[in-house]
This record gives structure tokens, sequence and C-alpha cells, in this order.
């Protein structure tokens, strides 16, 4: 346990202080994790090859990963999601508040549909090719992208790669989980929206005096042409139908009887075949470092599981809860949310999915509230600092690329900070009520044992 325990400490910590890049970190742990768990005779039902039915058992996440990227890398290259950006900040005329408040909802849209990463990529990268047409300073809008994002990952099943991982590990229905967890969503994107108005109120104001005389400004957006990416209108419209069958098909992957992975590959594959997608670059545009990172991060938490050490942290939180659920909910929200902002959401959560899995088969009455809040501590959790959530990366990064400016720590954590500080009230009291109302359908995976 102990040997155990600090291979995986000192992997997270070199992910949270960057020391290495976070794949290289969690390949290296987990080849420590192997050659230790089999020094102890861990292995020893199957040997080595438990490491590969380790990896086997989270395949199904890999498969939505390679088969969303596919998806998204061919049908933006129709010139689609350009198109819906620029129709919708038409509709705002260019006015700093009405474009930052689209920003944030078209934010909202497009990681709910394309996941976070893809999703938080595509709005940087429009954010500043708006904001330099317009001489407007991108910082504020930059911010807001990578904050509400974070919101918009709770939207469905396969909106981040958090909820998709605690989603699955719970074995919670599609519409079980769009029914939940949306609401939530739409209360936290809005309260962080409102906050991130009244933070960056002053900035935006700016920006509305240097534009000068609103009809001038408003005959600037209306010249910008949301067709300029599309080269064929033919695979712009077949690339908009492939999109809406495989949201669909998420949404009913469990009615049909196939998995998120299928219903992903199907979609990625039928993007390239009718949208005259090239495969060799979208296979290479699929992010394969991150694919390293999970299969690092599940063979380190395959290796600690079996030490029993997972099993002992999860009867110590019992233990501390005694015998509470709600006294649960709140020290598990309360630890993820701040764990989450530093060493990154994604290891968090898969840490804590086999230890809520062992509190849940002794009490499977407190299963849902319990992963309820994993689901949304861990993804919100991510808005406290600036390596917290993969869109905070992407938006500063950004940032500082095409700028050349960098957002401290002490300056995101002002904004970052306070909202999650209100979410926290918002998700915790939204669990608790959720709980003590009986709104939580029972979890068949605990109840059935």
């Amino acid at each position: 346990m102990t040997v155990l325990g600090v291979i995986m400490l000192v992997t997270y910590l070199f992910i949270a202080f960057e020391k290495l890049h976070k794949s290289v970190s969690a390949i290296v742990g987990a080849i420590a994790a192997v050659i230790a768990a089999m020094s102890f005779g861990l292995f020893s039902h199957h040997g080595y090859h438990e490491v590969h039915e380790i990896i086997g058992h989270d395949l199904n996440i890999l498969g939505v990963i390679i088969g969303t990227s596919i998806l998204v890398d061919t049908v933006g290259g129709s010139g689609l999601f350009h198109f819906i950006g620029i129709r919708v900040v038409k509709l705002t005329g260019g006015a700093p508040k009405l474009l930052f408040l689209f920003v944030c909802l078209l934010t909202f849209l497009f990681v709910s549909l394309l996941t976070l990463a893809p999703g938080s990529l595509l709005m940087a990268s429009l954010v500043l090719v708006i904001c330099r047409t317009l001489g407007y300073h991108p910082k504020p809008y930059l911010i807001a992208v990578a904050i509400v994002a974070n919101s918009a990952a709770l939207t469905t099943f396969s909106s981040g790669i958090a909820t998709l991982m605690v989603g699955t590990a719970a074995q919670i229905p599609y519409a079980h989980f769009f029914v939940g967890s949306t609401p939530l969503a739409f209360a936290t994107g809005g309260v962080a929206i409102v906050l991130l108005i009244k933070l960056y109120g002053k900035r935006l104001l700016a920006d509305a005096a240097q534009a000068g005389d609103p009809a001038d400004l408003k005959a600037k957006v209306a010249g910008f042409d949301e067709w300029a990416l599309v080269k064929d209108r033919k695979v712009f419209w077949r690339s908009a139908v492939v999109l809406g069958l495989t949201v669909v098909g998420f949404a009913t992957a469990q009615l049909i009887g196939v998995g998120l992975d299928f219903i992903a590959m199907a979609g990625g594959m039928a993007a390239l075949l009718f949208c005259a997608g090239d495969p060799e670059q979208a296979i290479k545009k699929v992010k394969w470092s991150v694919i390293l990172f999970f299969v690092g991060l599940f063979v380190i938490i395959g290796a600690v599981k079996a030490t029993g050490l997972l099993e002992l942290t999860a009867d110590t939180l019992v233990g501390l809860g005694g015998g509470s659920a709600v006294v649960l909910v709140l020290i598990i929200g309360v630890f993820v949310m701040v764990t989450s902002g530093f060493v990154d959401n994604i290891p968090i959560a898969a840490t804590m999915i086999p230890i809520l899995d062992q509190i849940a088969l002794g009490s499977p009455e407190i299963a849902a509230p319990l992963f309820w809040v994993l689901i949304a501590s861990a993804n919100l959790g991510g808005n406290s600092t600036p390596i917290g959530s993969v869109s905070s990366v992407i938006a500063l990064h950004a940032l500082e690329s095409d700028r050349g400016e960098k957002v401290g720590w002490g300056e995101y954590m002002k904004a970052g900070g306070i909202i999650l500080a209100v979410q926290a009230v918002l998700v915790l009291g939204y669990v608790l009520v959720m709980m003590q109302l009986g709104w939580f359908a029972d979890l068949p995976k605990y109840v059935k044992g």
C-alpha cells in the first residue's frame, strides 16, 4: 500500500507542477507501478496480463476520445462551426457586452455537442479572430470560454471526459444523466456568466468606448462572411447531418444496446466517408498524448486498487462521515473541488471512482448522490486555477500565443475562485435537496449488488 500509494502521489505531483509532460509522467508512473505490483505479487492470478485487463476495462473511454476527435476535425474542415459562430456573432452587432454573452452561450453549445477540448479550442480560435477584427482585448472573452466550458461539460453524458468516466463507471442511463445534470449545467453556467460580466464589466465598457459609432461597428460585423471557410456546400450540409445523427446516437446508444465508443467511432468514420475528410490528417489530429495519459493513469489506479489502499480510503471516508450520507456528500464535494484545481480533474475523478464504487457496494442507497457530486465537483473544480481544466489551458495558451500575454494565478483565481465558491454552494445544495426528496434514481449496478 505504501509503495504504490507513494508512486501514485508522486505521479500526481509531477502532473500538478508540470515537472514533465503529463503523459510522460503518467506512463513513467505506470511503469513504476507495474514493477512494484509484480514485485509484491499483486498480479498473481493473471500475472502481467492483469495490466491488459485494467486497460481493457476502460477501453470505451479511449474509443470515445478517438472517435470524437476524428469527427470534430473532419466536420470542422467543412466550415460548419465557423459558419455557426459568425452567424451568432452577427446577431450581437459587435456590442461588447452582448458579444461577451453570446461567446459564453456559444461556448456552452459547442462544448455540449463536441466535448470539452475541441469545443474550447474552436471557441478560443473564433474569439481571437473576432477580437482582432474589432480591436477588442480578448482576455475577458477567453477567460469566459475557460470557465463556462466546465459547466457545459455537465450537459450530457459525453460532453466532458470526467462526466464520461464517472457516468460510465456508475452505469447512469444517458437520458437519466441528461435530466439530472442539465439543470445543474445551466445553473452553474448562468452563475459564471453573471459574475464574469460583473468582473469584466469595465473592460467591456472600455471596448465599447473604443469601438466608436455603433452604426459603423454594426456595419463592420455585418461584413463578416460566414461562408468564407465553406469550400463545398454539399459537404457542409452532409457534415451537419453526420454531426446531428452522432448527437442523436449518443442519446439513444443505451436503448439500441451499443456503447458510446461505438457511436463515436461510427460518427468519425461517417465523417471521413461522406464529408471529404482526409483520414491521414484526421487520425494525426487525435490527441494521442491524451490517450497515453489515460492508459498510464488507468494502470496506476488499477495497481493501487490491487493493494487494497482504495478500499481502505473508502472505509476511512465512511468513518469520517459517521454513517451520514449528507456528510459524505459534503466531504467528497469539497475535497474533489479543491484538488481538481491543482492536480487536473481527470486523475482526481479516475481515483475517486473506485473509492465511491467501494462505498456504494456497501451502501447502495447512497450511490447516486455520491456519484452525482463527483460528476459536478470534478468538472467545476477546474475553474479555480489556470491549470485545473483542459479548457483553461487551451484558452490561456491561445491568449499567450496571440498577444504574448500571460494570466497569472492570482488574476485567474480572482475570477475562477469566486465563481467556484458560488457554484460549490449550488452543487452541494442541489445534490442534497435531490437526495432528500428522493429524486435521484437508484443506480442499477449497485442495487443488483
